[in-house]
């Protein structure tokens, strides 16, 4: 083996790290669909020749989920003496693709240096186009893609990606994604090629396995200083594709420098709201990571103390054909109840549950000149109070990082007009440090267009911690006098449409809060005279 400096471990980390982030950056600039050249709804990685997570640029930590499968379906497909320079395979299917849903299309390109493959470029991102569909299972969410060869070795198989575009929604925007993803790939390939020309390829593929072993390290370090033991947490997962309550749990297990996670949870659903074992994982590690050490690096060595454990066919480890288009909300929820057991395991230093969902509110018609356009949003909320802070105001929390889209671009590229967008007055949890508000979007319809929309926390409450009180839900108003959260709504020229989302829990006895802290949340409107009576006593 090559032995290798700390110090050079550590400049070549930095140097994987630029790569994902110069990655990022390339595919946002390049794009063309508002969904990513705004919104940021995508994400880079490398990977090692044998499939394991080198880095992740810091996007979407949902996304980890449509990449840890994806180099092993590549492989289980394809020979390793067959895969070549300039070879680019596409998927996104959550059972034969490595993926965790249709929409997230990943492209990934080997890196080759004097003709041995040494890493892996990988790049997922939202593909807008799959509005209008069914959930009851896989088959009506969209277009199944396994591993396939979109170029072999640089040449372009334009006929699959004809195959591809027909059908799509919106085709002009899906070929100018794909090629922003394959310009990130490329400038990944070239980089990582310049690295290993500059410091040698054993000192390369040396110094990954040592971050490798090092995030390892500072994870299981991380576990050690929780007592040992077993810690238990349940929520309700509520969403509006269905009209119940669903109780899902885990049970965490601290054995030393170990964490087992086993979580429960009814079987698998006809709804679009099932999780792939890699969503469950990309869920796990981001909340375990998050409170344990978030410093421990994003690669593949913080997962080796964590095991994580869902029964098969249930609707946190999903099996053919289940539907899973909207798998973020109960992956958010999975979050949720690791920050709740780890609450109890490390109490004082993990934060009152944020707005817990990802409500997403799709748009589509067609154009004047007979086009279909497709506008999706994911809306941010409330964050959970800290131990010693308030909670942040309409953000994403948790598994999705997405920036909102503005309303100039909004506005320019869709037949809409957004009449409100603002923090949501007495939505957050009340305690000696106030959960963060919640946001309230209301748009209205210049044509006639289909409004879906995908939210939870509906009849459930983002809970708070040690006294703190519960945030306000996700609220739906279509303006005439319908507040029913339907899944889809044919939208009338001039129709209103209100969406309302959570804010985050509060933390510790309100009794507790400052009194001047409580002056100013009147002052400024983030609370009622009635809140401010009733839990503040002011």
């Amino acid at each position: 083996m090559t032995t290798i400096d700390p110090i050079t471990v550590e400049v070549i980390g930095s140097a994987l790290q630029s790569i994902v982030e110069e990655m990022g950056e390339a595919l946002v600039r390049a794009s063309y669909s508002t969904n990513i050249k705004e919104r940021r709804d995508c994400s880079t990685a490398l990977f090692d020749r044998h499939g394991n997570t080198l880095c992740q640029a810091e996007h979407i930590p949902m996304h980890l989920g449509s990449f840890l499968g994806v180099i092993g379906a590549i492989y289980g497909r394809f020979k390793l003496g067959d895969i070549k320079p300039g070879d680019v395979f596409m998927a996104n299917d959550a059972y034969a693709g490595g993926a965790t849903h249709l929409p997230d299309i990943v492209l990934a390109e080997p890196i080759f240096v004097d003709g041995t493959l040494v890493a892996w470029a990988v790049n997922t991102a939202h593909h807008s186009d799959f509005a209008d569909r069914g959930h009851e299972h896989i088959y009506q969410e969209g277009l199944r893609i396994p591993p396939v060869r979109l170029y072999r070795e640089g040449v372009l198989n334009q006929d699959l990606q004809e195959m591809f575009l027909l059908n799509c929604q919106v085709p002009r925007e899906r070929l100018s994604d794909l090629r922003a993803q394959m310009s990130a790939n490329r400038l990944a390939v070239q980089r990582m090629q310049d690295l290993c020309g500059k410091y040698g390829t054993d000192k390369v593929l040396a110094a990954g396995e040592a971050l490798q072993d090092y995030a390892e390290r500072k994870m299981r370090a991380g576990i050690a200083a929780i007592p040992d033991g077993t810690y238990g947490f349940s929520d309700q997962f509520d969403s509006n594709q269905r009209g119940d309550r669903i109780k899902l749990s885990v049970e965490i297990t601290i054995a030393g420098d170990e964490m087992t996670l086993a979580f429960d949870g009814p079987p698998q659903l006809r709804a679009g709201l099932n999780l792939i074992y890699t969503s469950l994982l990309a869920a796990s590690y981001f909340a375990v990571k998050s409170v344990v050490d978030p410093t421990i690096l994003p690669n593949a060595g913080l997962a080796r103390p964590l095991t994580v454990t869902a029964p098969k066919g249930s609707i946190l480890n999903c099996e053919h054909p289940a539907a899973v288009d909207g798998r973020i909300a109960a992956a958010q929820r999975v979050c949720d109840l690791v920050y709740g057991a780890l609450a109890r395991a490390l109490p004082g230093k993990v934060m009152a549950a944020g707005n817990g969902c990802c409500t997403g509110a799709i748009f589509n018609g067609v154009h004047d000149d007979g086009s279909i356009w497709v506008y999706l949003e994911t809306i941010g909320g409330g964050g959970g109070a800290r131990p010693s802070s308030d909670g942040l105001s309409g953000i994403h929390v948790s598994l999705t990082n997405t920036s909102n889209l503005p309303v100039e671009s909004l506005e320019l590229e869709y037949p809409l007009t957004l009449l409100r967008y603002e923090l949501v007055d007495d939505s957050a949890g009340a305690g000696a440090w106030r959960g963060g508000m919640g946001v309230r979007r209301v748009y209205r319809a210049e044509k006639a267009c289909r409004f879906t929309v995908e939210g939870s926390r509906v009849a459930s409450e983002p809970w708070g911690l040690d006294g703190g009180t519960s945030a306000r839900g996700t609220m739906l108003d279509f303006g005439d006098g319908r507040t029913d959260f339907a899944g889809m709504v044919d939208l009338k020229p001039g129709q209103i449409v209100s969406i309302t989302t959570p804010g985050g829990g509060g933390y510790g006895d309100p009794a507790g809060r400052d009194p001047a802290a409580v002056r100013r949340d009147l002052a400024e409107g983030r609370i009622s005279a009635e809140t401010a009576e009733r839990f503040y006593k002011q």
